[in-house]
């Protein structure tokens, strides 16, 4: 009821697509998902059912499941933006005379990265973004203030860049469990 018609017709199929997801994961009936999902807030589950996260931008829906933390970003690589005062903006830890050689995807991907990794700690993106440190190789996300090390993945789907953020170290294998385009 708080939000807009576009928002809350978004929330809903969202949460919805969650249901039904997971509903396949668990082998339950989409409505008897124990899930936490209020607007603004990540979505939750009871500590024995594992972690999920989810992410949308305006043609695409994704969410991974895992049974420990996680968060997930989705952006789109033809999304148009000024990528340079982007960086300058958000990224205070990338050096200034590197800036002007970092390419549109190449900030992109950092934010997608930053984005998932906020997800991950159930932050807010306005408060945490600062204290995101990004480094390609190895692929670490650093929380300064939380002293929080996360790795990622990156994945490039169709139109799509796709980041996920967990803890460990080792392989990893998450399960992707609805990935939908025009939802």
């Amino acid at each position: 009821e708080k939000l807009s018609g576009l928002r809350s017709k978004v929330f809903l199929e969202t949460r919805g697509y969650l249901r039904q997801s997971l509903s396949t994961l668990f082998d339950l009936d989409p409505l008897e998902i124990p899930i936490k999902a209020h607007p603004g807030e990540p979505p939750i589950l009871p500590p024995n059912m594992g972690y999920v996260s989810l992410s949308h931008c305006k043609d695409a829906l994704t969410i991974v499941w895992h049974k420990r933390k996680i968060g997930i970003d989705i952006e789109r690589r033809d999304r148009n933006f000024n990528h340079i005062k982007f960086a300058e903006k958000y990224f205070f830890h990338t050096n200034k005379s590197t800036i002007n050689k970092l390419t549109k995807n190449m900030i992109l991907n950092q934010w997608c990265a930053v984005e998932a990794a906020i997800k991950w700690d159930h932050g807010k993106l306005a408060r945490d973004i600062n204290h995101w440190k990004y480094f390609e190789k190895p692929k670490e996300l650093i929380h300064e203030k939380k002293n929080i090390h996360l790795t990622y993945s990156q994945i490039y789907f169709n139109n799509w860049t796709i980041a996920i953020a967990y803890e460990e170290k080792t392989s990893f294998n998450p399960e992707i469990i609805c990935c939908s385009k025009n939802f």
